[in-house]
């Protein structure tokens, strides 16, 4: 740990050598595939980038140790599995931040959510089972102590 005005580093090492915080411009390209498809094997990914396999395995655990990938999922079309997804825009008072911070991650509604700057302090994407489940999920999110307004906007379409 390096710690300069009272700001503190960690250099991360990989096999004795010093670890840069992001992705190489060359992972770009691997990255682009897996979000294709994660499952595609190192030999086809190493296939369509022009190198060796091995060489594909060792880019992989290094974003896996830099924390590029977290982990390898599947992607849901919430239309298709009869399910309402929203985006929700919640603006919270600084105090209350954190908290409702830690409220909306527990939530089995919220799939994902994000802290931003913009019109709103939190975003939230969200999955339900059906138009009342969301206008009822809306209804308590607006009741949480230090909310102060919420903005929700249900997808219709996603286009990418």
């Amino acid at each position: 740990m390096i710690e300069i005005k009272n700001l503190k580093f960690e250099i991360l090492t990989y096999v004795g050598q010093r670890m840069p915080r992001r992705p190489k411009f060359s992972d770009l390209a691997l990255l682009k595939l897996l979000r294709e498809n994660a499952r595609m094997t190192y030999v086809e990914l190493a296939r369509r980038l022009g190198v060796s396999d091995t060489a594909v395995r060792k880019r992989m655990k290094r974003l896996e140790a830099l924390g590029v990938i977290r982990r390898y999922t599947i992607e849901i079309d919430p239309r298709v599995a009869g399910l309402v997804m929203a985006f929700i825009g919640i603006d919270v008072r600084p105090e209350k931040y954190v908290e409702i911070l830690e409220q909306l991650k527990r939530m089995s509604e919220v799939v994902s959510l994000y802290a931003t700057s913009g019109d709103h302090n939190i975003m939230a994407e969200c999955w339900f089972e059906s138009h009342s489940d969301f206008v009822d999920f809306v209804r308590r999110l607006a009741k949480l102590d230090g909310v102060t307004r919420v903005c929700p906007a249900v997808v219709t379409e996603k286009v990418k």
